[in-house]
């Protein structure tokens, strides 16, 4: 009986004991979980860090990006670990996979490079050989980069363009590992076709399919050069996508010598207008070109192209954009209207009647107004060499095998 009222008397002390005992272990508990370095679940009492062992260290500041991310456990297995990268205020979770062994974790493919300028938090639950379950929360940061690059493209996001498009990026410094950025920008279609790369410099990559694009075609360019090497020290910083739409077939041919241009849709030929070309001494380009740009109005100052002061025409309407030299097809009403379809005056622009102010009525109203960025306008019979095809958007001078051997990744 004293034996029996001995351990029925010790149960009153005992019990506020283990529960004094469960509240220090839960403070203990709850003050590591925000502190991320040490936890104790299950009952165990001891450092986290002896049991899951991760890299980079906590708290680890300017972490390089061939750095990799580790989780490991010298006994036992690991039961979860997930790794986020937070970039430019997005969360996003890296890949990875637990070893068969359950005794690490390491991330997969690209993920495993790690992105710059970013913060990441690691979160690892596992269990030792003795059963007892252990957790840690780590975080660190990586480098910004001192130098970034970035790309200008074109067409815009969400355009309806015609069937010469080409995709152009203009980057903001020179890169020299052509491969890593072009492997960075995914140019596909629907209708699916090839499209091919091709470099203008260490400045410049255009994309294109071997022809035009069919009309109702669906291109989707994405462009994911943040954090990709373009040339030594210097990063991309652009991660996004871009849609847009091709419209109807439109291709004019503009005879230089006959001083007229076809205007041609889906094939058939919708009109064929009267023009004046490059005069002798200022002769128009030949070969095919892209409309880049469209005004309804703007100023044009040879002084900017490389003339002196012969002219300086501040409200030219209708102006459209066909090379970066300055080659525009553009209303003009500035000359008597018998020149149109006659003569070539023109300083190697593209001249088609107008009135001042523009008018739809006119000729250069009414192309203008069926007209879409990524037409093609192709000169023929003027005594001029072939425009370059870089000079604005006229890669189609170029044929699918010269286009190609342009690529880095040939």
């Amino acid at each position: 009986m004293n034996h029996v009222a001995k351990k029925a008397g010790a149960s009153p002390a005992t019990v506020p004991a283990r529960s004094g005992l469960l509240a220090v272990l839960a403070v203990l508990a709850a003050l590591t979980g925000c502190s991320g370095t040490d936890s104790i679940i299950g009952g165990k009492a001891g450092s986290s860090q002896d049991l899951i062992r991760i890299t980079p260290q906590d708290g680890a500041e300017d972490v390089r990006a061939d750095s990799r991310v580790g989780v490991r456990v010298p006994d036992g297995r690991l039961e979860s670990v997930r790794v986020t990268r937070i970039e430019d205020a997005q969360k996003q979770e890296v890949r990875g996979l637990i070893a068969q062994d359950g005794l690490s974790w390491s991330p997969q493919g690209a993920a495993g490079r790690l992105g710059l300028a970013a913060k990441y938090s690691v979160d690892a639950v596992a269990v030792d050989g003795a059963g007892h379950r252990s957790a840690r929360h780590t975080t660190f940061t990586t480098v910004v980069p001192e130098h970034r690059f970035i790309g200008y493209f074109k067409p815009e996001n969400r355009s309806t363009v015609g069937t010469g498009m080409i995709v152009s990026f203009e980057f903001n410094r020179p890169l020299t590992h052509r491969a890593a950025v072009q492997r960075a920008i995914r140019v596909t279609a629907d209708p699916a076709v090839e499209v091919a790369g091709h470099w203008f410099g260490d400045n410049r990559l255009d994309f294109r399919p071997a022809a035009y694009w069919k009309p109702g075609t669906e291109v989707t360019v994405e462009v994911g050069l943040r954090d990709v090497e373009g040339a030594a020290q210097v990063y991309g910083s652009q991660r996004k996508t871009i849609r847009f739409t091709v419209g109807r077939e439109q291709v004019s041919t503009v005879d230089s010598a006959a001083h007229t241009m076809q205007v041609r849709r889906d094939g058939q030929l919708v009109s064929t207008v009267p023009i004046t070309a490059g005069s002798p001494t200022t002769t128009t380009y030949n070969g095919k070109m892209v409309v880049s740009e469209m005004h309804d109005v703007t100023r044009m100052d040879g002084r900017t192209v490389g003339f002196g002061g012969e002219y300086d025409i501040k409200d030219v309407p209708h102006a459209i954009r066909l090379t970066e030299s300055g080659t525009f097809l553009h209303g003009n009403y500035w000359s008597d209207e018998d020149i149109f379809g006659s003569t070539n005056v023109s300083h190697g622009c593209i001249g088609l009647r107008d009135v001042q102010g523009g008018s739809s009525s006119t000729p250069a109203g009414w192309f203008f107004d069926r007209t879409l960025i990524g037409d093609v306008v192709e000169v023929v019979n003027s005594k001029d060499k072939k425009v370059a095809p870089d000079n604005g958007l006229s890669g189609w001078n170029l044929n699918w095998s010269q286009w190609k051997a342009g690529s880095a990744l040939r």
